[in-house]
């Protein structure tokens, strides 16, 4: 196409011009648009051209050929190798008219060429994908607005989808109308001004017969009176310009909702799967198979629902005008008699089947970086299958199948996959891990993104690892959690280089909250080196020496608390003490009960002995938040270091302390659970004797605290402590007793004193 020259419409289905000789057919589509698919493939057929262009990266041109060993949805990924926020994906669904354009031309063995802007340039455009989404027009909603439709899908359907045919001849003319007036932004004229380029290039390498098949926003730029050669290499002059790589990868219809690439997004990608897939009487097999999931949830549903449903649409259909019933009177079908109201179940079909949970498949040939083949290896071995939707899988490490599963699970969470989700498992058993798998297409990006790690994920790992304790701005919570994910993903040649971290950063954090928060995660790492028979040399004397710091520091710590404060330092303490809990007793050391050996040698002292002799100092100490004491005396109870807490408590609830501190002791006691109050008769009736002594006010003051205290109680706690208090009665020194029944007491006693060898008197 030479300097102003005017290319002749010849006329036809698809919009057709002559441009140097060559018969050149473009193809306006909605990018994932069912009946635009089935029509292109027509239309190719009918035309039968030498050679197909398409809207998409031309880096890509090689790639072309291995589409039809491709399970779709899938995408293009164009990436910069090291730039991990310069990336962009181009998706196909099996409904993607691009896709079949794809098709045709490999099995006609017709050349298929991208003809957008290239990767190379688009990728070091600096603004974000979503500043360039919400610069792009929406064609359809304009359209559809004038023509008084406010869902710009259902005016698709109803002049596209349902038709059975696609016009472009008069989506070309509705799109002339639409961008009559519109000057393009910067990056639209490049993108448009290379479109031309490529079709003039396919031209003089001698062409004649050529389909281009674009977004319809595009074709009045590819149509009619064009800018000139000069204007267009003038607009594309300067670009700027990355080292972009491009491959196939997996994609999910959740996923084609969103603006990548050139696509535009869709909210129904299974409806439109639906469509294209089953062109004839796609309501009556819709409800079927709707009705088909909500069986396997164990809800009946009958053929004759499925029928009635199906006249429902239909009747919805002929009352809004429209041609065929689309998504919305299906779906209202549905509600009102397959799942009769119920929302859950509408919701279910909802994400089921209107959004889907189709994955995609690229085929072995794919270029890949070794440490996505690695993981596919492995995926295979482990029989671990990347799917779209969620599974739970339950591992028993003591499995070797099993602890490679979760081997490979925490090695990816290293390396920032978070294909699985690590849940509370079942059972208090350590051997037992419970993992939510979910794979997204952003999962093969990172692996993309950390290939320059290692070829194995095992070695980008362990490399990872080390970056990490290497980084300045590793907190010394950041390096205990690393150690642990180390031993968790069986990492013990990356193991010294973080302990090392680790080590001196615990020297110099003087934070004594620091120490406590980063405590539990590496004592749960000290624990898992045995039951995963890892090694984990020289993380004992960390940990001793991190809570050997914690008992120093903590009786300063505990000074001068707020509320807040003392909230936040208790979490802290709930968490070193269950840790402690974790740790064995060292052979040969003192038993908890010798006290006075502990405090000559606390550096021989086990460490449940050292941080109970910690705790037990400072209880005693009358500056203490109420929330903290309480708290204090009952763990020391529970570990059964105290014989007087019933007088602590009467001391914290005696008429001189004031009530919102009495509260806030009975808060910190209470933490562990009701069950005490219900066992223990005299510690009940002094809760019960100090509130039964508040005034009004004192009560309202102090109801916020006690509601938190009592409302964390269990359900059949709650009731045990009424049923105790409304069965009591209260005795001579205070304490409660229960009314006893003589007569139906006395079979009871007539059989213990027999068994007793004794006469009843």
């Amino acid at each position: 196409m030479s300097d102003g020259e005017a290319p002749g419409v010849v006329g036809g289905r698809a919009s057709v011009v002559v441009v140097g000789g060559a018969r050149v057919s473009v193809l306006g589509v909605r990018h994932h648009g069912p009946g635009s698919a089935r029509a292109v493939r027509a239309e190719l057929e009918r035309l039968r051209p030498d050679a197909v262009l398409i809207e998409g990266p031309p880096e890509a041109d090689g790639l072309v050929a291995l589409a039809p060993e491709l399970e779709p949805p899938v995408a293009l990924l164009a990436h910069v190798p090291g730039a991990a926020d310069r990336a962009a994906f181009w998706p196909f669904a099996a409904f993607s008219p691009e896709w079949q354009a794809i098709l045709y031309g490999v099995s006609a063995g017709v050349p298929v060429r991208f003809c957008d802007l290239p990767a190379a340039h688009s990728l070091a455009d600096d603004r974000k994908e979503d500043e360039i989404s919400d610069m792009r027009a929406d064609p359809i909603g304009s359209l559809a607005a004038a023509a008084g439709y406010d869902d710009p899908e259902r005016w698709w359907e109803d002049v596209v989808e349902h038709r059975g045919d696609t016009p472009f001849e008069a989506i070309a003319e509705a799109m002339a109308t639409v961008r009559d007036g519109h000057v393009p932004d910067e990056r639209e004229a490049r993108r448009e001004a290379y479109m031309r380029k490529t079709l003039r290039a396919a031209v003089k390498q001698g062409f004649g017969r050529i389909a281009v098949i674009c977004g319809a926003w595009h074709v009045p730029a590819l149509t009619g009176s064009l800018p000139s050669v000069t204007a267009d290499n003038a607009v594309l002059r300067g670009l700027a310009k990355v080292k972009a790589e491009l491959t196939w990868v997996p994609w999910t219809y959740g996923r084609l909702a969103s603006w990548s690439g050139y696509g535009a997004g869709i909210t129904s990608p299974g409806w439109y799967h639906h469509l294209f897939a089953a062109p004839d009487r796609p309501v009556e097999r819709w409800l079927a198979e709707a009705a088909g999931v909500l069986r396997e949830e164990g809800l009946a549903v009958s053929s004759a629902h499925v029928i009635e449903s199906v006249r429902l649409a239909g009747s919805l259909a002929a009352l809004r005008g429209r041609p065929l019933a689309g998504l919305g009177e299906v779906t209202e079908a549905a509600r009102a008699v397959l799942c009769e109201g119920d929302d859950l179940a509408v919701e279910l079909i909802q994400r089921r089947m209107v959004v889907g949970d189709r994955l995609g498949h690229v085929s072995d040939g794919t270029p890949m970086v070794p440490l996505q083949r690695d993981l596919r290896d492995q995926q295979r071995r482990l029989k671990l299958k990347p799917e779209a939707l969620d599974r739970e899988i339950d591992l028993d490490l003591r499995k070797p199948l099993d602890l490679d599963r979760s081997h490979l699970l925490h090695r990816l969470r290293l390396l920032g996959v978070e294909w699985g989700t690590l849940g509370q498992a079942r059972g208090k058993g350590t051997f037992r891990e419970t993992w939510t798998l979910r794979w997204r297409p952003e999962h093969d990006l990172a692996l993309i993104e950390h290939a320059a790690l290692g070829t194995t994920v095992v070695a980008a790992a362990a490399r990872r690892a080390g970056d990490l304790a290497g980084a300045e701005t590793a907190a010394l919570a950041d390096l205990t959690s690393l150690v642990e994910l180390c031993l968790l993903a069986d990492l013990p040649e990356a193991l010294p280089e973080v302990l090392s971290a680790l080590s001196a950063k615990a020297a110099l954090d003087t934070d004594v909250t620091h120490l406590m928060a980063a405590l539990p995660a590496m004592v749960r790492a000290h624990r898992y080196g045995d039951v995963r028979a890892t090694s984990a040399a020289g993380l004992a004397v960390i940990v001793r020496s991190m809570l050997d710091r914690i008992c120093v520091g903590l009786p300063v710590a505990v000074s001068g608390l707020d509320d807040e404060a003392a909230a936040g330092l208790l979490k802290h303490v709930d968490g070193v003490h269950a840790a402690v809990a974790l740790l064995s007793e060292a052979p040969g050391q003192p038993s908890e009960g010798h006290e006075e050996a502990v405090q000559a040698g606390a550096a021989l002292a086990s460490p449940r002995s050292r941080w109970l002799v910690t705790l037990r100092g400072i209880s005693d100490r009358p500056d203490l938040h109420g929330l903290i004491e309480g708290r204090l005396t009952r763990i020391l109870l529970d570990c059964g270091e105290l014989g007087d807490a019933a007088d602590r408590m009467s001391r914290a609830m005696s008429r001189g302390q004031a009530p919102a501190r009495a509260a806030a002791w009975v808060e910190g006691f209470l933490a562990g659970g009701g069950l005490l109050l219900v066992h223990d008769p005299r510690l009940l009736g002094l809760v019960d004797g100090w509130l039964t002594g508040l005034s009004a006010d004192q009560f309202t003051d102090v109801l916020p605290l006690l509601r938190r205290t009592f409302g964390g109680f269990e359900v059949p706690e709650r009731r045990a402590i009424g049923e105790r208090l409304h069965s009591a009665g209260q005795g001579e020194e205070g304490e409660i007793e229960q009314d006893v029944d003589e007569r139906r007491a006395a079979p009871a006693v007539a059989t213990v004193l027999a068994i007793l060898g004794r006469e009843r008197g």
